[in-house]
């Protein structure tokens, strides 16, 4: 019953994810004093932030909740790492950094300009890191992922907050019955089939390189790194329905739509400096692949579902 009623207090995380022997603490991270006693107490070297607001519409809608969450709470994030001496600091950044890029695949040296208050509020963050590691005994990394998606391939968690918009997750939710079916937003796109390209990474691949940079932070802790996270490839809105058909054995229904303002024809990463910099080799670089994972998830998510 405590754990039920702590998930219905969580924001979008769940308790159940967090295996019962890892530490587990309840609150805010704007909190200092709270921060401050988990990090000295449990003797901190190194932090990996990944918790802020991710819905690109929303933040157009409410800027101010993504520069509080996004922005203001990681400043008092690192108010209490540097207080309680971390020195090392993994920061969850995105390619939304970039906005609208003028090439496509797109290098950490592109100029950044982001397009929503979602991709500022993280370029800020970057910013704000920067300063910070200058002024104070911390060094950090920040990984730029594209897109992120599939699931634990051994079934241990995946994506499980209701109402996403991550397309991948959509269409498995669709192939299951649980969604009437699939949007595609723009078919006018300058691609081979009319609709926007995207570079989708699997999720263990992702954490694989989250290791790695901290590694590298602890090795050379007077150096910080900035790395793009994808695989250097794309897929279209229309490929990565076909995979969902054929991983799942059926089709989706699809519902064509206009495009969005804001939307790149393609946003593919230059994947050159994190396979130079880390001993990065992703496992998981298959669409089909990303799609079982992701599928197979949402079929065990039911179950938990239905038995919480």
């Amino acid at each position: 019953m405590h754990d039920q009623l702590l998930n219905r207090a969580l924001i979008t995380g769940f308790r159940w994810a967090v295996p019962q022997s890892v530490p587990f603490h309840f609150g805010d991270i704007e909190d200092c004093d709270l921060m401050g006693h988990i990090l000295k107490a449990q003797g901190i070297g190194a932090i990996m932030h990944f918790a802020g607001s991710v819905v690109v519409p929303e933040s157009v809608d409410d800027p101010l909740k993504y520069y509080h969450n996004n922005t203001a709470k990681t400043r008092a994030l690192l108010e209490s790492a540097v207080s309680a001496g971390v020195k090392h600091f993994i920061f969850s950044s995105t390619a939304a950094t970039y906005g609208i890029p003028d090439v496509s695949p797109v290098s950490e040296d592109c100029p950044q300009r982001p397009i929503n208050p979602y991709g500022m509020s993280k370029l800020m963050t970057e910013y704000m890191l920067g300063d910070v590691a200058r002024a104070h005994d911390i060094n950090f990394c920040a990984l730029r992922y594209f897109n992120v998606a599939g699931a634990d391939p051994h079934g241990r968690t995946g994506q499980s907050t209701a109402g996403a918009t991550h397309l991948i997750k959509v269409a498995v939710e669709a192939a299951l019955g649980k969604r009437a079916g699939v949007d595609v937003y723009g078919s006018d796109f300058a691609t081979p089939d009319g609709t926007g390209v995207r570079d989708y990474i699997h999720v263990s691949d992702l954490a694989a390189a989250h290791v790695l940079a901290l590694d590298a932070l602890i090795a050379e802790p007077a150096r910080s790194l900035t790395m793009n996270c994808g695989y250097g490839r794309g897929f279209s809105v229309l490929e990565v329905l076909d995979a969902v058909d054929r991983v799942a054995g059926g089709a989706i229904q699809r519902r064509m739509g206009a495009r969005r303002a804001g939307d790149p024809d393609s946003l593919i990463s230059d994947v050159s400096r994190i396979t130079a910099m880390l001993p990065w080799v992703p496992r998981h670089a298959n669409l089909d692949t990303i799609v079982g994972h992701a599928l197979a998830w949402e079929r065990k998510l039911g179950e938990i579902r239905a038995a919480a």
